[in-house]
């Protein structure tokens, strides 16, 4: 039995390694198959959940011991054999780009580098293997199923309902923002996120400030939290069409920011829904210091989604990014269009 299971895994990740992977939802179905029967039973009860169970919208960024139950649920990272690890990594790679898997593993890599800063005083596990994947239901390509890969300033979130696929919710952080190993060497995860951003702000003219700022104070962290889901803020904050040409080009390199941790395919679907939705209807709002390492925070709200950022904590060198879809976190509206053809 486990021969024939560590020949399923290498089979799929041969398959995986192969160039035709561009029909996504259909090779993440074949890669979390893979994953679950590398487990053993132990293993599988940690891993896969019922799809219409609480865990499924139940997702958070803090560390495991302040979450409820003291823990975090899924199969560890730290549990699991090398095999395992890369048919994890193989299912997070038949979604993310080569840039959103790079910054996932920065991400992680955080988790050891705070480890060390904290030294005996830490108050929290730091471990970049303390990370976990959770599968809901059935993976393929009819009916409805999902998975989370998450941990510390990790929360990624997938639906899938007969071939159509939801990313959101999609949390990102970095801790620190800037880690630096000196002359020459800084590790800076989300740096677009944050540089991006504050090139905008100051690109901005007086009156563009007048309407963009919302407050002189950044608020103490992203105000949706990891709430199951959210709904439009209110309208503040300089609208798309009281921007120059070069000033749009830049906020829409921003949101794209967001959108591009995934891949090609999937992002160019993400942006179409945001077009369609109406670039002038989205609005960018700022508030806080210009300055790197003073405390500062911006969203970005269109029609249908929500960027949310935040960096104010440990001498603002500690981002969270998050982003959120109106309709469709967790699958909601690929899910009512199922739910209204199957009557």
């Amino acid at each position: 039995m486990k021969f024939a299971r560590n020949l399923a895994a290498a089979a799929a990740l041969m398959f995986l390694s192969s160039a035709q992977a561009e029909n996504v939802t259909a090779n993440m179905a074949k890669a979390a198959d893979a994953l679950i029967s590398s487990l053993d039973a132990k293993q599988k009860t940690q891993a896969v959940f019922k799809f219409n169970g609480e865990e499924r919208t139940y997702w958070h960024f803090i560390p495991a011991e302040m979450l409820k139950g003291g823990g975090r649920k899924g199969l560890q990272i730290e549990h699991m054999t090398g095999q395992q690890r890369e048919l994890t990594h193989a299912l997070l790679k038949t979604v993310l780009s080569e840039a959103g898997h790079t910054k996932l593993k920065n991400i992680m890599f955080l988790e050891d580098i705070l480890y060390m800063l904290e030294g005996k005083n830490r108050r929290f596990v730091r471990d970049s293997d303390a990370y976990h994947i959770l599968v809901f239901g059935k993976p393929g390509d009819k009916g409805a199923w999902g998975w989370r890969f998450e941990g510390h300033h990790v929360s990624l979130n997938y639906t899938i309902v007969n071939g159509k696929l939801s990313v959101v919710p999609s949390f990102f952080a970095s801790n620190p923002a800037v880690a630096d190993f000196g002359p020459g060497r800084k590790l800076i995860a989300l740096e677009a996120e944050e540089f991006a951003a504050r090139a905008l702000r100051t690109s901005l003219n007086a009156a563009q400030v007048k309407q963009a700022v919302i407050a002189e104070k950044a608020p103490r962290d992203i105000l949706t939290s990891a709430l199951p889901s959210v709904e439009a803020m209110e309208k503040s904050g300089i609208g798309y069409s009281d921007l120059d040409k070069t000033q749009q080009v830049q906020l829409t390199k921003l949101i794209q920011e967001y959108i591009n941790r995934h891949r090609a395919i999937v992002a160019k679907e993400d942006w179409a829904k945001i077009e369609k939705a109406g670039l002038a209807k989205i609005r960018f709002s700022w508030a806080g210091s210009t300055k790197p390492f003073e405390p500062h925070y911006y969203r970005i709200q269109g029609p249908t989604f929500l960027l949310e950022y935040a960096n104010t904590q440990n001498g603002s060198n500690h981002i969270h990014a998050t982003w959120r879809d109106f309709q469709g976190d967790f699958g909601r509206d690929i899910l009512r269009e199922h739910v209204k053809k199957a009557h």
